[in-house]
């Protein structure tokens, strides 16, 4: 640099210096350094726990400022930015307002956000805001609207579609869960006429506005004074149907289309005890005869319910029509049950579905469905451990375990039927602990799941949400559905669901009377009311599991699939749903039971990494690096066109999903770190070189947020119906992992003898004397408000 040059760099210096708060986000022609890291500042309202909510659950580091804090932070140029090695810094890569200025009058802290937001070209998401002036619209007046939208069908614009939310087709219907609550609530307007020199309200989610023919905005950028705002004018919590849809596109609006962690809508439908006949639920009795539910001595069933060649021939063919792929989790010794039964040596069921094994997807169910946890005592209702005089507990044996597993894969290789055998589903879930009669594993299951070289044990999410590790396996939760194991025909169904989920006044068993659950007004029509009620909202559940980035599978029984095939206007009622709202480029994505355990495995590790602010990840222009510890793979989002920087050349970064690159990488060779470059369309754009001092002048006034409408049914979640039991007060969504149950390392107790696995009849399940048949561990509820009880899984 020469003389000249430098005198006139000191001078320039000099000037920044005397500029107060604008030197403080100077960084002149320098490409500053941006962290991948979202400021959340919350007034502890729903919507900003929303968008945290979803940051958390895909994986998206953010620091949380809650403004009712008195030991929070003070939010000023320091905490927003500084400078490393010449190198100017941008903390933060977004920032979440509960609303577009939750501060006082003539705040300082307002002033520094506005002015770090130019300088550094970072975005403002308004969580929940008034329609006003200040926002780039009119008043909600003439025309406009103020009140609930429950209900109301919302419209992505075509600058929406075009923008951050091209994943979805264009309708985003609000729920109505509950008539007589008031779910959710917005202001409709206008955006202003005229609005200052150089800047802009661009609408990008929109409703009719009601008594007009305008259209009222509910989302929408309003740029201005060098900044950029997404202006939300409707109040939402992290279940709502209508956040759901739009929560992708915010994340992917305030990144730019940039930042760790992901999203994608997972669906995977395990079908339970295929080639085994199930138990009928009896309408008179209001049990199941031959299920530990119904009192001792009751005589078991005499019309149990399996698959015939005409269920196997319609299921294979209903995947083709929906293009979905379910798995068949089998059960062989059902097979050998069925032949002796009918006196044949063949079994045309078995013979039709692995001839068309490629169909579907097959998971290993032991070879009977025997019991494997404790030796249950069903000779009281309900079941309980046995136990020795000494009061241990008597555990089904090791042998017996191995032998269940080892049995089923024989059976299945010696009949040509492909798998993965590192996949397990027990019958029940049992070996697991199944509360409140075990605490703990049965020890004796770790050890048998090592020697078959299971990896992947599915568990019941109603009981264990999180993975968890078993021995050398993990666990693979699975949501239970509401259609019955026991159940084949929509009358049953009905009959099963209005006992459980009716008050003992009204007929039912009263179990939906305790104080986390929720009665059934009247019992349904058994004639009608499958179809009229419980398959839309069933399906309106697993509906809110999907869009929520959860991978857990569902599961059903073959008996579901049998008679009347209950299960399948379930089914397509998810499918179609999910169909008509996203575009194409966002399909479902159905994955086996061994990927969606990596899935949650990478999750934990990648959670615990950020957790311990063992990842560092920022963006320099066209160029992210992130560094995680050495194991812990990346997962990030980024625009079509990246690709990943190696030591020598270029790799392909992630898969196409929602119009987007995303997906898992790490280092290649000879790195320690995970480079990314971005394609010239997909960069950020540098700030427009607003003035800091300027954009700090533009500051709104603050939002009248003391008068602005949270109706209880936002702030605490209206659930979906009977049965829906995720929508609670907490915090975060979807957990990718979680600590083990308390008391799972316990001493093997005495066992309950050796048996060979491959006795008994599968119809029984239990491992227990006939007329018991399959002993239920029920679901244990969680302490937290819910729906109803959950019943008729296995």
């Amino acid at each position: 640099m020469g003389r000249a040059t430098r005198r006139v760099a000191a001078c320039a210096a000099a000037v920044l210096l005397a500029g107060g708060l604008q030197t403080s986000f100077a960084h002149a022609t320098t490409t500053p350094r941006i962290d991948l890291t979202v400021l959340v500042i919350s007034d502890g309202g729903p919507a900003t726990a929303a968008i945290a909510a979803e940051l958390k659950s895909q994986g998206t580091p953010y620091k949380l400022v809650d403004l009712n804090d008195a030991n929070r932070p003070v939010i000023d140029a320091a905490f927003l930015s500084d400078t490393l090695n010449g190198q100017p810094r941008g903390k933060y890569q977004g920032i979440v307002l509960p609303n577009d200025n939750p501060f006082a009058a003539g705040s300082a802290e307002m002033t520094a956000i506005a002015a770090y937001e130019a300088a550094f070209g970072v975005r403002q998401v308004d969580a929940y805001t008034y329609a006003r002036p200040d926002v780039g619209l009119n008043w909600a007046v003439n025309p406009g609207y103020m009140g609930t939208l429950d209900g109301f069908q919302g419209q992505i614009t075509t600058a929406g579609l075009s923008g951050p939310f091209g994943y979805l087709k264009g309708s985003v219907p609000f729920e109505d869960n509950d008539p007589a609550v008031s779910e959710s609530y917005g202001y409709l307007a206008t955006p202003l006429a005229t609005l200052p020199a150089g800047s802009s309200f661009t609408p990008l989610v929109e409703v009719p506005i009601p008594g007009s023919t305008a259209k009222g905005s509910l989302v929408g950028e309003y740029e201005h004074a060098g900044r950029k705002e997404l202006v939300v004018t409707f109040v939402y919590n992290q279940y709502q149907q209508q956040y759901r849809l739009l929560a992708r596109g915010i994340v992917d609006w305030i990144t730019q289309g940039v930042h760790l962690g992901y999203d994608r809508n997972y669906f995977a439908a395990h079908v339970d005890d295929v080639f085994l006949a199930d138990d009928r639920w009896d309408t008179v009795l209001k049990c199941t005869p031959g299920d530990v539910t119904c009192p001792p001595g009751t005589p078991e069933t005499a019309n149990p319910i399996r698959m015939t060649v005409a269920d196997a021939q319609y299921a294979k063919q209903w995947q083709l029509d929906h293009g979905f792929t379910m798995d068949m989790v089998f059960n062989g010794g059902g097979s050998e049950d069925w032949k002796a039964d009918h006196e044949t040596t063949t079994d045309p069921v078995v013979d039709r579905m692995i001839a068309d094994q490629t169909s579907y997807r097959w998971i290993n169910h032991t070879y009977t469905h025997p019991y494997l946890g404790c030796l249950q005592d069903v000779s009281v209702v309900p079941w309980k451990c046995t136990k020795t005089t000494s009061g241990s507990t008597v555990w089904v044996d090791q042998a017996t375990i191995t032998s269940q597993i080892k049995n089923n894969l024989d059976w299945a290789a010696a009949r040509g039927l492909q798998l993965d055998r590192t996949e397990l589903v027990t019958g029940e879930h049992s070996g697991l602990l199944t509360a409140p009669q075990e605490t703990s594993d049965n020890p004796y299951l770790a050890p048998s799941l090592a020697a078959n070289g299971v990896k992947w044990t599915a568990s019941d999410a109603s009981r264990e949400p999180a993975q968890r590790a078993v021995g050398n396996a993990l666990t693979v939760p699975r949501y239970p559905m509401n259609v019955f194991y026991n159940a084949a025909t929509a009358q049953e169904e009905t009959d099963e669901y209005n006992w459980i989920y009716t008050s003992a006044a009204n007929g039912g068993s009263g179990a939906c009377e305790s104080a986390n659950s929720t009665c059934l007004p009247a019992p349904l029509d058994v004639n009608t009311g499958y179809q009229s009620y419980i398959v839309p909202l069933e399906a309106r559940i697993d509906l809110g599991h999907v869009l929520s980035n959860d991978p857990r599978p569902h599961f059903i029984h073959q008996s579901n699939l049998s008679e009347d095939r209950i299960v399948y206007p379930v089914l397509e009622k998810i499918l179609s749903t999910y169909r008509s709202l996203h575009a194409d480029n966002a399909p479902v994505v159905n994955l086996p039971q061994k990927e969606i355990g990596q899935e949650f495995q990478r999750r934990a590790a990648w959670n615990a990494a950020l957790a311990s602010g063992q990842v560092t990840a920022y963006r320099v222009g066209d160029t992210v690096r992130v560094n995680a510890p050495a194991g812990v793979q990346v997962q990030a989002t980024m625009p079509t066109g990246t690709v990943q920087q190696l030591a020598i050349g270029t790799a392909a970064f992630g898969t196409a999903y929602a119009g987007s690159l995303s997906g898992w990488v790490k280092p290649g060779q000879l790195q320690s770190g995970v480079q990314l470059t971005l394609p010239a369309t997909g960069t950020p754009a540098a700030p427009a070189g607003t003035s800091p001092s300027l954009a700090a002048k533009s500051v709104p006034a603050p939002a009248p947020a003391d008068t602005k409408v949270v109706p209880q049914g936002t702030a605490d979640a209206v659930p979906a119906g009977p049965g829906d039991t995720d929508r609670t007060e907490a915090p975060t969504l979807v957990p990718g992992s979680g600590a083990p149950v308390a008391g799972k390392d316990v001493a093997a107790g005495t066992t309950a003898g050796t048996t060979s696995g491959t006795g008994g009849k599968a119809a029984g399940h239990g491992g227990v004397p006939q007329q018991h048949g399959k002993a239920s561990g029920g679901k244990a509820e969680p302490a937290k408000k819910t729906a109803g009880p959950s019943a008729g899984h296995r």
